[in-house]
């Protein structure tokens, strides 16, 4: 004898469902940040190796300057001096870099290290507006301290999409000067306080972009760096990010007076302590 469907029987069914999707998403999302403790620790092991050993890594940065109406580099006198490099010249022409000396020209592309003597070179920033960046070799300096690893500040939210996203002229993480665009906002709540960050899309090399946070937090001044600290959103494959605190970095000019740092975004601040991420104490050789 077939047994007949009663009407409740679809609803429940449907609702059934549902719980499922929502409790698979649920527990996708506690495996996604679970995962996240042991990459951070391999981020940070890999971020410290770059710093010691690259030859664009801040610990390596000798000078930095607008290229403007041109750049002289070498002998004493110069607007960089070098050692051991004979007289070089660095312009720019219609949006164009190039370095000039021993009777020889060669084309600096922008975000490109180009190798001169025992220095590499590097250009960067908008057409018209260029920056030279000079690198030695990396010198021997305190390393990144972190605060341990804490769930609590790691988050899944989503990105509420800014009404008339806007461009603006702004430095990044490196302190090179972007043009970044506003992606929107992130809310989360920390200490039973609702924070909402703005969020802007900013370049990186060949053609890629992040989208970042600089924000400022209650550990400023005291324990983390005075201007605020970087944040990186990671794409989660339901739409949303994973907004990790585990991850923040300081601005380059935290490690080196070379750079310029990144004015604070206006309204980026969490209203309560921070204690997640990169530290900071001044630098100094070993």
């Amino acid at each position: 004898m077939r047994s007949e469907k009663r009407p409740g029987d679809k609803v429940r069914g449907r609702w059934l469902t549902l719980c499922l999707v929502l409790l698979t998403s649920y527990f996708s999302l506690l495996t996604a940040l679970a995962a996240q403790a042991p990459a951070v620790a391999q981020e940070r092991a890999a971020y410290l190796a770059w710093l010691s050993s690259a030859a664009v890594s801040p610990y390596a940065a000798v000078a930095r300057a607008p290229i403007g109406s041109g750049i002289r580099l070498g002998p004493p006198g110069a607007d960089i001096p070098l050692d051991s490099i004979p007289a070089q010249h660095v312009t720019e022409r219609d949006g164009r870099v190039t370095l000039e000396g021993g009777g020889r020209a060669r084309p600096l592309t922008r975000g490109r290290a180009v190798r001169l003597g025992g220095y590499t070179l590097v250009t960067s920033g908008p057409p018209g507006r260029a920056t030279l960046s000079v690198f030695g070799r990396p010198a021997a300096k305190r390393p990144p301290a972190y605060y341990p690893y804490d769930s609590a500040f790691a988050f899944t939210v989503r990105l509420e999409p800014a009404a008339q996203p806007r461009k603006v002229l702004l430095l990044a993480l490196d302190g090179t000067e972007v043009e970044a665009t506003e992606a929107g906002t992130v809310a989360f709540a920390v200490e039973g306080k609702t924070a909402r960050l703005l969020v802007r899309r900013i370049p990186g090399d060949e053609d890629e972009s992040d989208l970042e946070v600089y924000f400022q937090d209650a550990t400023n001044k005291k324990e983390t760096y005075p201007a605020g600290r970087f944040l990186t959103l990671l794409p989660l494959p339901n739409g949303r990010y994973v907004l990790d605190f585990n991850r923040a970095r300081n601005p380059f000019c935290a490690y080196s007076s070379v750079y310029p740092c990144p004015a604070p975004w206006r309204g980026n601040a969490v209203p309560s302590a921070v204690r997640a991420g990169e530290q900071y104490a001044k630098q100094s050789e070993k």
